[in-house]
């Protein structure tokens, strides 16, 4: 697999062990073409990742072999990759890595880390989430194409409570909605958004989009998936690979992209090129921080008007005040 290489991203050098470990065995990508694509796109990718507590998705023996989520700093953390303490739903605790520079996203390279799963907060604050996220999942016969639907959907809907998303390829068949929201609201004041929203959106596109928790209940639509607002719920960051066979990327694009784009377009090879060439379209989120009052008061009206409630959390999460019976409703008949 090759001596050790040495490479550098930021003003820092970092050792990359078994450079020639096939990590792709259809296009032949090795760990070294991994850890050139994260140099190439380090500061892009930092963008997504800087002070957040992040659990990284490891594949040590490439995207055909097991795969582990590493939710606490490895043993080997460097003294300068930042750590931040993290609660999770079942009251423990652990400390993440929180990337601050580009030479962390190699560092993690080396690990075997191909997807980066930062929290909604940073390490200031891991608290308050500091980012709305809308996860627009297809179901089975629905494709890429039925979220890119919604999302214009939503786009608008947005901008009706004055918040502005950023759209990006999940590196699958679905598109990620990110909205920056100041850190002044706990998850389940922010995943009452989502839910909120969801429901909205369902509303106005009731043959395409559901939020329904329970799969047999969604049919062949679209399905926001509210949860993932929920404490230790994560979604791959802008940037990161994704354990598909062609490579792909979750990529952010500008809206005026959505129509053409195609997920598989958007790989190892080729992304490096675009940012190069077009500049990260999620430049400038950072520099934005909404208010979530108003889509708060459309969940008030919503649960006042229409008596829609909470909805179930996963199933890893403390039963929730309000929160219905976590039954399918197929067993739930049954009893």
């Amino acid at each position: 697999m090759g001596e050790a290489v040495e490479l550098e991203v930021g003003g820092r050098t970092v050792r990359l062990s078994n450079p020639g470990k096939v990590y792709y065995p259809g296009p032949g990508h090795t760990k070294l073409d991994v850890a050139q694509y994260y140099v190439a796109v380090a500061d892009a990718a930092l963008g997504a990742l800087r002070d957040r507590p992040t659990t990284l998705q490891r594949f040590p023996d490439g995207v055909e072999g097991e795969f582990f989520y590493q939710k606490r700093a490895p043993k080997n953390t460097p003294d300068w990759l930042p750590t931040a303490r993290i609660a999770f739903p079942s009251g423990r605790f652990a400390d993440e890595i929180c990337p601050t520079e580009p030479a962390a996203v190699l560092w993690a390279a080396n690990l075997g880390c191909l997807t980066f799963h930062p929290w909604p907060v940073r390490r200031a604050d891991t608290d308050r989430p500091d980012e709305l996220r809308l996860d627009l999942d297809p179901q089975p016969g629905t494709d890429f194409h039925d979220a890119v639907r919604a999302a214009h959907q939503l786009r608008e809907l947005l901008g009706e409570h004055g918040l502005r998303g950023w759209p990006k390829t999940s590196g699958g068949r679905g598109l990620h909605v990110f909205v920056p929201v100041r850190p002044e609201w706990t998850f389940q004041e922010v995943r009452r958004c989502a839910i909120a929203l969801g429901r909205e959106l369902e509303r106005r596109m009731p043959e395409h989009v559901t939020i329904a928790w329970w799969k047999e209940e969604r049919g062949q639509k679209l399905f926001v998936d509210y949860n993932q607002m929920a404490r230790d719920r994560t979604i791959a960051s802008a940037y990161s690979l994704r354990a598909w066979p062609e490579a792909t990327v979750s990529t952010p694009l500008r809206w005026e992209e959505l129509d053409d784009a195609e997920p598989g377009d958007f790989t190892l090879r080729t992304v490096p090129g675009r940012l190069a060439e077009h500049g990260d379209p999620w430049a400038e989120l950072a520099e934005h921080s909404f208010g979530l009052e108003s889509v708060l008061e459309l969940s008030e009206r919503q649960e006042r008007d229409e008596g829609l409630g909470e909805l179930p959390y996963p199933p890893d999460h403390p039963k929730m005040p309000g929160e219905p019976a976590r039954v399918q409703p197929s067993r739930a008949k049954q009893k």
